[in-house]
């Protein structure tokens, strides 16, 4: 089985798989609901790291005003059903609207084709100085599926 560390692409969206571990479940044995923000943070950064965007490039620019970072401005996850230790996992991220400094995003955490969690987030888009900007022309095409990776 060839699975990328980074995911993979199928049908516009992003597909990542993580193994739960003990250090994500609590007494119960099921995954602590704080982990799964760990999981989608996950399928978020390899979705941009597939689409062949360096967050570190983005960021390490000479001039502060000019460096590209994204931050998470609103989460609303909706938990399903729980994970257990050892659960073969599949972070879906789906990209939604970009618009200006703002980027919606869909996510869904998978086990088979079981839905055991799902987000929409809202990411905004800032410079090295924390303030908003908007995502450079060239990222916006890769984010709207109009660029090669």
């Amino acid at each position: 089985m060839d699975i990328s560390l980074s995911g993979h692409m199928r049908d516009g969206s992003h597909q990542l798989t993580q193994r739960v571990y003990y250090e994500d479940t609590d007494f119960s044995g099921f995954v602590y609901h704080a982990r799964y923000l760990h999981f989608f943070e996950r399928g978020r950064t390899d979705f941009i790291r597939v689409l062949g965007v360096s967050q570190g490039a983005l960021q390490a620019q000479a001039n502060p005003a000019d460096a590209v970072a994204f931050v998470v401005r609103r989460m609303e996850i909706d938990f399903k059903s729980p994970a257990r230790m050892d659960d073969v996992l599949t972070i879906v991220t789906s990209p939604g609207e970009v618009r200006g400094a703002r980027m919606m995003l869909e996510q869904t955490i998978l086990r088979g084709d079981d839905v055991l969690a799902g987000a929409v987030v809202t990411v905004a888009v800032v410079n090295g100085l924390g303030r908003a900007r908007r995502l450079p022309d060239a990222l916006l095409e890769r984010f709207t599926g109009g660029g090669a990776a």
